[in-house]
């Protein structure tokens, strides 16, 4: 039998094993350890690829942005955030919804981190949603979908890896996400609003201009929190990684000593849920980074830049571009997706004249739309493991998010002006 027959039976097991319930981690692991056996590739490699996947400085940033999170959480801040965003939008059908959605946006600009956004906001809102009469699988779909701007919606991490990739300007990254960003906030309310009005879900309240004004002033240290991180990161004044940490010191303190809500009793406990979720993301994207390589040296990539130039015209190529991406983002977390296809792609795309900014922006929404599409999905794992929903009932429930989301991305594609109007180029 040759080598490409026993990796499609390899990588078919590999399926199987995941839809009878295996953790992902250990379903890609197997594919790497019997992709390695089969093409001689020595075992040796995958422990010392495991350690350097996660040897890069940025990834610094993601538990501390993880801790950011639950910082925010215990010390009442992203209650106050979610209270606020439920008053202004509370008069609509799935006006809770939608509030969630729109925390997750307020949150995603403090947090960079599409995992922390969903347990954040999830664990708060999706409990109140239940209490409201939504349905606890769609309340949890929602906290996954709208942890998708995570990574959109600066800072973000995973633009910073685009960034040094491919050499292009941090800052116009960041800017070029504010719009997109936004967008996908919004497509996702409309879908939720529809939704919640043909089920019924949710009770209204009345709009008033006193109390969403009392609310805001509630949550004055949420909006302040997201000043020092966007200040900071423009200002040049300090890096995203250090951002992180300077949050996590704003925040703790803001815990302690003026919200008072944060003891120091919980301290542990409030580190320990922290170190879980990093634990959880910290191996995913360690066998991800073994899995790129593997692929690298079964020359994935050269097929894919054969296949592609042959197509020459602009959308052509564009929009197969859009649909490896999120192929990839299917079975991929958003690092390697970017690792592996990044390079390959963003060379060609740029050949046929899409703008390099434009181009990433496509990129990364392509594969943020990835968090919320099974097989892998992770902000369904991460919405899973705080509800105790199992990760196949939300699929379903995930189906008007992700339409919505495509909708945004394929506008996003076809108008470069929602990339570039801010940074002068549109």
């Amino acid at each position: 039998m040759t080598d490409g027959f026993m990796i499609g039976l390899v990588t078919a097991g590999s399926t199987l094993i995941f839809l009878l319930g295996v953790p992902i981690f250990l379903v890609i692991g197997l594919w790497v350890v019997g992709t390695s056996l089969i093409i001689d590739f020595t075992l040796a490699n995958i422990g010392v690829t495991l350690f350097q996947g996660l040897s890069f400085f940025g990834l610094l940033a993601l538990p501390l942005f993880i801790l950011t999170g639950d910082l925010i959480n215990a010390a009442g801040i992203a209650k106050r955030l979610s209270d606020f965003a439920y008053s202004l939008l509370g008069w609509m059908r799935g006006g809770l919804g939608m509030a969630t959605l729109g925390a997750c946006g307020l949150f995603a600009a403090i947090s960079g981190s599409n995992a922390g956004t969903t347990a954040t906001i999830g664990s708060i809102m999706q409990p109140e949603m239940v209490k409201n009469g939504y349905d606890e699988r769609f309340s949890a779909a929602t906290a996954a979908s709208g942890g998708t701007v995570g990574i959109i919606i600066p800072p973000s991490i995973i633009f910073i890896v685009y960034g040094f990739m491919m050499n292009l300007s941090i800052s116009d990254l960041f800017i070029a996400g504010m719009i997109p960003g936004a967008m996908m906030v919004l497509g996702m309310m409309i879908a939720c609003h529809l939704v919640a009005r043909r089920h019924g879900w949710g009770t209204l309240l009345p709009f008033k201009v006193g109390s969403s004004a009392r609310l805001a002033r509630r949550a004055y240290l949420g909006f302040a929190t997201i000043g020092v991180v966007l200040y900071g990161i423009y200002s040049g004044m300090f890096s995203p990684t250090e951002a992180a940490a300077i949050t996590v010191g704003f925040t703790l303190i803001a815990g302690l000593a003026i919200t008072r809500e944060i003891r120091v009793t919980a301290l542990p406990s409030i580190m320990l849920r922290s170190g879980q979720i990093a634990g959880m993301l910290a191996p995913l994207i360690a066998i991800s980074v073994v899995m790129q390589q593997l692929l690298s040296v079964l020359g994935a990539g050269q097929i894919l830049e054969d296949l592609l130039l042959g197509l020459g015209s602009y959308y052509a190529v564009l929009g197969a571009c859009m649909i490896m991406i999120l192929l990839a983002g299917m079975i991929l977390e958003s690092l390697p997706v970017t690792i592996i296809l990044a390079p390959i792609l963003a060379p060609i795309a740029q050949s046929v004249g899409v703008d390099p900014i434009h181009f990433a922006v496509i990129f990364l929404v392509g594969a943020a739309i990835g968090f919320v599409t099974p097989p892998f999905g992770l902000n369904l794992y991460v919405a899973s493991s705080i509800t105790g929903i199992p990760y196949l009932r939300l699929v379903k429930y995930i189906i008007p998010y992700f339409i919505a989301l495509l909708a945004c991305w394929i506008a996003i594609s076809l108008w470069p002006q929602l990339s570039l109007a801010l940074i002068g180029q549109g």
